[in-house]
């Protein structure tokens, strides 16, 4: 194995060379790797701390060498190895923040079980909550940079990266509720650093916050001796306009939770159900279905009955045009067929009148023209009077 100083003269003399970038990641990752399989935690008692020593100016170095490099070359999973070997090494807090930030600009493909890097310190809570806070805050560093024109200079913090959308923010969201859900049970977690994770994000980060509230819930139920003013900094930090019909109907019956935020959400509740009960009594379907046929409204309706009956009428209004449009193509097909019958018996009645006029014409027109029947009577005259003068002849003859 080359010794550090060589190798980190051996990747300069590679990037004056023109190797990739990709290439020169590999090899770093790969150095990484082979170098630190060893890394054993460093006695309690022993003064010698010459292995781990070593083992942290190799870190720092390959984090040095990682600095020149694309952003998005690095794998996450090896940046965040790194970052859980420098805690460990206690490495310079540059070569930390370093990496942080590499992680920030890349935090949307992160995992939960990325996030949940241990605390070394004692008396502290059992994850590194400042880690990750730091990590955030440079994940939404990126999106201010990003929108800002200065962020087109020069420099390392002026790779042009793609723009994180908002479903990338949301992924973030959704993957912060998990994170305080997972260290929520903490017993030696701070109030002050649970609720500045929350603040950190901004409000549209989560559309449902569902997840917040069983994460409140949970460090509500693991901390019983917060005091009530503490109770309710903590609650007012969760909109309960965002929270679904199951976290609304759980947070109304919920103990753990201050007088206040229990009157807000049954007030958001009883909001949310006049707007449906005023939405479906509109065409007044809805007066037909709570009264029976004593004249008596029934006891309670709840929004999601409603909500059900209004698909079903929805689904029978659907297949009522259907029907009517089923119904039309066929009167349109009948029209059609009698029209093409109507035609057929006007050219019917033509053909009729056209024999007939043809069989009367031809009774009118005579066989040897219109003079020549006097002409064959008067042939046929001649003819006998020469036959009996021929016959009167013959019998004087005889005598």
């Amino acid at each position: 194995m080359l010794s550090i100083n060589f190798y980190q003269r051996l990747i300069a003399a590679m990037k004056k060379t023109g190797v990739r970038s990709d290439s020169i990641v590999a090899s770093l990752i790969h150095y990484a790797q082979s170098s630190l399989k060893d890394m054993k935690k460093r006695p309690a008692l022993d003064s010698d701390f010459t292995l781990g020593d070593e083992q942290r100016v190799v870190v720092e170095t390959l984090v040095d060498l990682l600095s020149t490099e694309k952003i998005t070359s690095v794998p996450l999973t090896f940046l965040f190895g790194m970052l859980r070997m420098a805690i460990e090494l206690n490495a310079s807090f540059s070569c930390r923040l370093e990496l942080e930030r590499r992680i920030g600009f890349q935090l949307e493909a992160a995992s939960l079980d990325d996030l949940l890097i241990p605390s070394l310190r004692t008396n502290d809570s059992v994850f590194d909550i400042d880690t990750v806070h730091r990590i955030l805050m440079n994940f939404l560093q990126r999106i201010e940079e990003e929108d800002s024109p200065e962020s087109s200079q020069g420099g390392y913090e002026s790779e042009v990266l793609r723009s994180p959308s908002h479903s990338s923010i949301l992924k973030i969201g959704r993957l912060m509720d998990g994170y305080l859900a997972e260290i929520a049970p903490d017993p030696y977690l701070q109030l002050q650093k649970f609720m500045a994770l929350i603040e950190l994000l901004p409000d549209y980060a989560r559309v449902i916050e569902d997840g917040l509230y069983r994460a409140v819930d949970i460090y509500l139920k693991a901390h019983p001796s917060l005091s009530e003013s503490e109770c309710k900094q903590l609650c007012k930090l969760i909109d309960c306009q965002k929270l679904s019909q199951e976290a609304s109907n759980h947070a109304a019956q919920n103990d753990r939770l201050p007088v206040q935020m229990t009157v807000r959400v049954l007030y958001f509740e009883q909001l949310r159900l006049k707007s449906a009960l005023s939405s479906s009594s509109a065409d007044g379907s809805f007066s037909q279905r709570i009264i029976g046929s004593s004249g008596i409204p029934s006891a309670a309706v709840s929004p999601r009955d409603n909500y059900a009956s209004l698909r079903r009428e929805n689904r029978e209004l659907k297949l009522e045009i259907s029907r009517m449009r089923v119904r039309l193509s066929e009167l349109e097909k009948e029209h059609a067929v009698m029209k093409a019958g109507m035609k057929e018996g006007k050219s019917g009645e033509h053909g009729r009148a056209f024999l007939a006029s043809l069989s009367r014409g031809i009774g009118k027109i005579g066989i040897f023209g219109p003079g020549n029947g006097k002409e064959h009577k008067s042939l046929r005259k001649s003819t006998a009077a020469d036959g009996k003068n021929h016959r009167r002849r013959r019998r004087s003859s005889t005598s």
